[in-house]
């Protein structure tokens, strides 16, 4: 089990204010990691510390736009000096926006991008630097099933979570020679507070996704916090360039899936 263990370890997750981030920044400070998380609203970061604090968790919070390359230098160095090394890095911040293609502004489409493609660029550059002077570290990248296939009203977030998927693999090429480890994670479905409203019995989204999924259920956001230690510890250390897509087998299957008649 010391191939898990995080103790010493800090790890900075964008995003970790809410959501699929939280849940992951939590399991990473459970086993052992400090965490450093990102965030641009103050009252969600302010609520997230204090949950994590009142876990008895090490965290810290910084407040600034990933998009932003001049900010996101600034907090880093400054991260660099207030806690020490960074030894992992996930790459969670994201917006979706749904608009049909045809109709969709392009200054929408880039904002998409900028956001979900762009700024885990610049966070890794940002942190590999230190890496690579260290020769350690690990890099996730949240990708999506989008990162495979195309749902409508969803090309902008379809395009940067591909585009995320490519840049996984180009920068595990790069950078695997430093002993810098880059994967990816591709959530499915997750019961999370932004799908509450649609998972009720005979809402239509609830029951396509309950019956399009092998495992007959949405992911609860616990199920992603073994991948994600996984991918930030020594057990992976041989691992790069990959996505694991953490769906309860949509992605495994076509049509209709084993667990319908």
């Amino acid at each position: 089990m010391n191939l898990f263990d995080l103790k010493g370890k800090n790890a900075i997750i964008t995003g970790g204010t809410h959501g699929l981030g939280m849940a992951m920044a939590e399991a990473l400070a459970a086993a052992g990691a400090q965490i450093i998380i990102t965030g641009n609203t103050p009252s969600k970061m302010e609520k997230a510390l204090e949950y994590y604090h009142s876990k008895g968790y090490s965290a810290k919070g910084y407040l600034f736009d990933v998009t932003d390359e001049i900010s996101a230098k600034e907090n880093i160095e400054t991260i660099f000096k207030e806690i020490g090394d960074i030894h992992i890095l996930v790459n969670n911040a994201g917006i979706i926006q749904r608009e049909p293609a045809i109709s969709m502004a392009v200054s929408d489409f880039r904002k998409v991008i900028d956001v979900d493609l762009v700024g885990p660029f610049i966070m890794s550059q940002l942190v590999a630097k230190q890496m690579i002077e260290r020769k350690e570290g690990k890099i996730i990248n949240i990708c999506s099933m989008m990162s495979e296939l195309g749902r409508n009203t969803v090309s902008a977030y379809a395009a940067a979570k591909g585009g995320l998927k490519m840049l996984t693999k180009n920068l595990a090429t790069e950078w695997a020679k430093y002993n810098i480890q880059v994967n990816g994670i591709g959530p499915g479905y997750f019961a999370t507070a932004q799908t509450e409203p649609i998972r009720v019995d005979g809402h239509p989204f609830n029951d396509f996704i309950i019956s399009r999924t092998p495992a007959a259920r949405w992911g609860n956001p616990e199920d992603l916090g073994g991948t994600v230690v996984f991918l930030s510890s020594k057990a992976s250390d041989f691992v790069n360039g990959q996505i694991i897509y953490v769906d309860g087998g949509i992605l495994a299957t076509i049509g209709k899936p084993s667990n319908e008649d």
